[in-house]
């Protein structure tokens, strides 16, 4: 039989599983009677842990209370976390860089240094990005409540060049893209899906009624709103490349990409700068043509002649 200390630990442990459990279960689990496991349950309701009584089945779950009590993670429940908490830290979701912190310092003080190990190593090899539009996280907790219960939001949208416009949208999901967050919507008055910056919206609030949950697009529909959609810009390219290797060098949040035959590519992306749609795709290291928009067909024609005139003649 287990110490009480350690039985106790167990017991918080199985509780904190996204089940019900039995007085029987849990018994057999920790080696003891039910009438020890009824005494344990109430050892843990003292120390401030929530476990409610579940009707019909004479179980226990562990429930929501008042505090925040103390929890039990596994090593990889431990890791994700503090990986979790070093991102928040870099700030993509304003005003909890601090608190991020402060959570992350906690856990790392207690780790065991075989996880603090692991953690290190992803730190080492992963970069994260930066410059990211930032996210008041009350409109990310808004948007996110109205995604999980089906219910219409409407909010004001602030697009590129600073006009706003009203928009009312059946949420499906939000994405993260490491440097900005999306909603992915269908947009009723447009009659369309549509993705949306975060840091350009104002919900209003109350939200509206509960809707059917449509078929949401596949992957490389969201893909591509989150690429091109929400930018001043909106760029096609034609790379002379197999499509695998560019797929190698962009992640489907920055660009689609689109195999034309075996040797060539289409590239769909966009951004609020015609320089930074030409170097991106000419640091590919790929020859390529300019599909549209035609003002970047312009533009580059203007920034040849620029670099051109930059050689030396007596070179």
């Amino acid at each position: 039989m287990l110490e009480t200390s350690a039985r106790l630990l167990k017991l918080l442990s199985l509780l904190q599983l996204p089940r019900e459990w039995s007085g029987a279960a849990l018994a057999t689990e920790l080696g003891v009677g039910v009438r020890t496991v009824r005494r344990d349950v109430d050892k843990l309701r003292n120390l401030g842990y929530p476990v409610d009584a579940v009707p019909g089945v004479a179980g226990y779950r562990l429930g929501a209370g008042t505090a925040l009590p103390p929890l039990l993670l596994d090593d990889d429940e431990a890791v994700a976390v503090a990986i979790g908490l070093r991102a928040a830290a870099t700030g993509s979701v304003a005003g909890i860089e601090e608190s991020s912190v402060r959570a992350l310092t906690k856990l790392e003080q207690v780790l065991p240094s075989r996880l603090r190990h692991r953690i290190k190593l992803f730190e080492e090899v992963a970069v994260t990005p930066s410059g990211g539009a930032v996210v008041q996280p009350e409109v990310l907790l808004a948007v996110a409540a109205a995604v999980r219960d089906r219910q219409r939001l409407r909010f004001d949208y602030r697009s590129h060049d600073g006009t706003s416009t009203v928009r009312t949208t059946e949420p499906h999901r939000l994405v993260h893209t490491g440097r900005r967050w999306y909603l992915v919507a269908w947009d009723i008055d447009r009659e369309d899906w549509r993705t949306f910056r975060l840091d350009r919206v104002e919900p209003r609030i109350p939200t509206g009624p509960r809707f059917a949950p449509r078929e949401v697009p596949d992957l490389d529909s969201t893909a591509r709103g989150v690429a091109s959609g929400g930018y001043r810009y909106q760029a096609r390219f034609v790379v002379q490349a197999p499509a695998e290797q560019i797929a190698d060098r962009l992640a489907p949040s920055v660009a689609t990409v689109t195999p034309i035959d075996a040797r060539t590519t289409q590239i769909d992306t966009g951004s609020n700068s015609l320089d930074e749609l030409v170097l991106y795709i000419a640091l590919l290291g790929h020859p390529f043509q300019v599909v549209s928009p035609p003002e970047l067909i312009t533009h580059l024609s203007t920034l040849t002649a620029r670099l051109a005139a930059a050689v030396p003649v007596d070179r």
